[in-house]
């Protein structure tokens, strides 16, 4: 046994040292390697493809200004495939064969998690790009999308409101896996500390890939009949978006009588539905294409240029979205940190991360928060038009703190508040009045 433990120790030493001359050596000469780590195939090719892109477009943008520190930067690209377990293996290859000195990737917080452990073994550095359940800060990790309190509670309190309806009963609606759960974990509490009895939520999750709402639907009909305002709130993700939304307009399930508000439905994933039978309904995110600023304009007139330079699906209709402005401020922060730093170095490029700032396209001037390794972001509500675009209809005056912990899931852990050494729970802040 203590053989066994001495060995694993030994090998466990020897990876990081591997992974520590990778880093060097990916520095050497007039090239500096980096990840992306999206997935390409599978059900959640729908909407990370399109994050692949949009990290090639940042990174060639930057190779066209002299590239970082006077190195092109080269990307690996690899397909993850919608398989949790094949993440973590190509994470492991992108730091120790490919030699990558950061990785722009994944989207559930499943691949998320099948990783981490990965980076924090061989010391790599993941920025990751979507909003997630806030559960967690890790060193080794940036998150550039939304903690709950810059998205998902929020679009709670606005559908709780006169202007957003005055909801009182509730169907928390998503994939079966760790971000529904947990943020539904979430929006269960606050709801009950809003004064919501437990009869007045009902709570459904569907797998990846899940095609038939037929009956769920039928289901969420029934319970908004039953004389109170009813709301969705959607974490469904990936492909079965498509077949949800499809089956809201078959069954009539119009936003004057019960909304939806989806966390992860942008743009890209209406592309090719039928919204007319969805208009009204809402999707809360930290950025729309539909925002009218120079930045936007920039951002969406660069994205259209190289989607038709490259021949990419959908060149003909280019659509932007909020996971893509995360990543491409990822890509751009992590630039800003290395010359800052003055080197590639992983710890030197993290402590170098913290107040990092950068005009997103947005318009809004997101900074990456000191300790927490989180944006601080503004927040929007948007309801979808017939065209597939959404007008915000209510957002946030500035950037918003992420609160990456929630004060409404009791045993949260205490050890520490900022994210030094390996994965780590934050301190739950105070409930707001």
């Amino acid at each position: 046994m203590l053989r066994r433990k001495f060995l694993r120790t030994i090998v466990s030493v020897a990876l990081a040292a591997t992974a520590t001359w990778g880093t060097a050596h990916a520095q050497s000469g007039g090239t500096v390697k980096v990840g992306v780590l999206h997935s390409l195939s599978g059900t959640m090719a729908i909407s990370e493809t399109v994050l692949k892109d949009v990290a090639l477009m940042a990174i060639e943008e930057i190779n066209a200004k002299g590239g970082v520190m006077g190195k092109k930067i080269e990307a690996t690209v690899v397909d993850p495939a919608s398989n949790w377990p094949l993440f973590a293996e190509k994470a492991r290859q992108l730091i120790s064969q490919d030699k990558a000195v950061v990785v722009f990737g994944c989207w559930t917080s499943v691949s998320r998690k099948s990783v981490l452990p990965v980076f924090e073994e061989l010391n790599g550095l993941l920025f990751y790009p979507v909003q997630y359940e806030g559960e967690e800060l890790s060193k080794n990790v940036f998150y550039t999308g939304a903690a709950p309190n810059q998205q998902a509670i929020p679009a709670v309190e606005y559908l709780m409101s006169k202007d957003g309806g005055g909801a009182k009963r509730w169907v928390l609606l998503g994939t079966d896996y760790v971000y529904p759960r947990t943020t539904n974990k979430i929006l269960r509490a606050f709801l009950k500390s809003k004064g919501v009895a437990e009869a007045d939520i009902m709570e459904e999750y569907t797998p990846f890939g899940h095609s038939d709402y037929q009956t769920i639907i039928a289901k969420i009909k029934k319970f908004a009949s039953e004389g109170k305002k009813t709301a969705v709130v959607s974490t469904i993700n990936g492909d079965s978006n498509v077949p949800f939304y499809k089956e809201l307009g078959n069954q009539g399930l119009k936003a004057t009588d019960v909304p939806v508000v989806a966390f992860s439905v942008g743009e890209e994933e209406l592309r090719g539905v039928d919204t007319k039978p969805l208009v009204g309904h809402l999707a809360a995110w930290n950025y729309f294409m539909s925002i009218k600023g120079a930045e936007n304009d920039s951002f969406k007139k660069k994205w259209a240029a190289y989607a038709k330079a490259k021949k990419l699906p959908g060149a003909d209709k280019p659509l932007t979205n909020d996971p893509m402005e995360a990543t491409y401020i990822g890509v751009y922060m992590w630039k800003q940190a290395v010359e800052k730093a003055k080197s590639f170095d992983t710890d030197k490029v993290i402590a170098a991360m913290a107040g990092q700032t950068f005009k997103a396209p947005s318009g809004i001037t997101s900074k990456m928060d000191e300790k927490n390794h989180h944006l601080h972001k503004a927040v929007f509500i948007g309801e979808i038009k017939a065209d597939g675009q959404f007008n915000v209809v209510w957002k946030t005056p500035g950037p918003v703190k992420a609160a990456p912990w929630s004060p409404f899931i009791a045993g949260n852990d205490k050890k520490k508040d900022e994210p030094e050494g390996k994965t780590v729970m934050a301190p739950p802040a105070a409930p707001k009045k």
